[in-house]
């Protein structure tokens, strides 16, 4: 089981990712082990998580909600 998730720091920025452990990388995210998000302000609040079965579909996931279509998606949604 793989886990597409988005995250949201205190300004409002987003990151999208995929894990196989989700709590693991929250953990990782949240103490500033990962790179990309040790530059995101405030506090980090998980705002969408899905299921997906294999780490192709979690790749093609994440892929689809860093595109234009995917940031509408999660637009409709997360809300304004």
């Amino acid at each position: 089981m793989y886990y597409v998730y988005v995250i949201e720091d205190g300004a409002g920025n987003l990151y999208k990712g995929y894990t196989n452990n989700l709590e693991r990388r929250l953990r990782e995210h949240k103490s500033g082990h990962t790179k990309t998000t040790s530059r995101m302000k405030g506090i980090l609040t998980i705002k969408y998580i899905e299921e997906v079965e294999t780490l192709n579909e979690a790749l093609k996931r994440e892929r689809y909600l860093k595109s234009a279509a995917g940031r509408r998606f999660l637009r409709k949604v997360l809300g304004p």
